[in-house]
């Protein structure tokens, strides 16, 4: 018999797991210490992490509206701007039973002809697709991590393996999006990138000592479980596979934590303004 928790029971469960691996990753570190760090991290790397993270955004803006149009929702780049950011602010900040994905669902099932059904795919995989190239991206900079050994370089094939899969899935269950799965990947390709990147600056910033390969690929790593919905706007999970991605790589913790908050904290702020189209008459969506 399948059991059907009640959205609040939901809600207190990703409390919790939020809490406890917080609780867990603050009682390894030296919390004074951290703070120091990021006081003295360099504030124009930070805005130029800040920019490209933005510029990542707008570019999975242009993504997921391809996917909406393969559907027969066709809205302007500036509304889908809109409606993705007032998504991104549900995510992080209202944990409800909806959030942010089902919201966008919501909103243009009620507007737009089209089956909920094909909405919720088209929506899940424009994140899918963004999980497969973090995916590949990991796989290439696992290879680079010193003492790794030349088995690594054998994972290179897991790259070709993920894509083909994800086509066989799309050609087999989504026939209607494969007109756009070129271009979306390409777009997926570009956004991990620009993450990456703003990661990157978020290190220098830091001015971490040597093998950055490390730090960004359990980056990668920690992207990747944020996706999942265990925890509350993935706070908390980032957190504790850095830990542990710290731990088995030999990097410091504290700078890895470090980089895990202020990519956090840029995410957070940039979801923030999608609190415009959630007050007042809320986001009308415009053809």
């Amino acid at each position: 018999m399948k059991i059907k928790l009640p959205p609040f029971v939901k809600v207190l469960i990703k409390l919790a797991i939020t809490v406890a691996a917080l609780w867990y990753v603050f009682a390894r570190i030296d919390l004074q210490q951290l703070i120091g760090t990021i006081g003295q991290s360099n504030f124009f790397y930070l805005a130029g992490a800040l920019l490209l993270f933005v510029l990542s955004k707008m570019i999975s803006s242009v993504r997921l509206n391809r996917y909406l149009g393969s559907i027969g929702i066709h809205i302007s780049e500036r509304t889908n701007m809109k409606l993705y950011l007032l998504g991104m602010y549900y995510n992080l900040f209202l944990p409800g039973g909806i959030g942010g994905d089902g919201y966008k669902i919501y909103l243009l099932n009620r507007k737009y002809e089209v089956s909920t059904r094909r909405i919720f795919w088209a929506v899940m995989m424009d994140r899918i697709i963004g999980v497969v190239a973090l995916f590949c991206m990991a796989v290439i900079l696992f290879c680079f991590i010193p003492g790794m050994g030349t088995y690594a370089w054998y994972t290179w094939m897991l790259i070709p393996l993920s894509i083909s899969i994800t086509y066989l899935v799309f050609r087999r269950f989504f026939p209607y999006l494969l007109p756009v799965f070129r271009i979306t990947n390409l777009h997926s390709l570009v956004v991990q990138l620009l993450q990456l990147l703003s990661a990157l600056l978020i290190l220098l910033s830091l001015k971490v000592p040597g093998n950055l390969e490390g730090y960004l690929f359990v980056f990668l790593i920690s992207s990747m479980v944020a996706v999942l919905p265990l925890t509350i706007g993935g706070i908390g999970s980032r957190e504790f596979t850095f830990m542990l991605g710290a731990q088995w790589l030999g990097l410091d913790l504290n700078l890895s934590i470090a980089l895990s908050l202020l990519f956090y904290l840029i995410t957070a702020f940039t979801s923030l303004w999608g609190i415009i189209y959630s007050v007042g008459q809320g986001l009308k969506l415009e053809e």
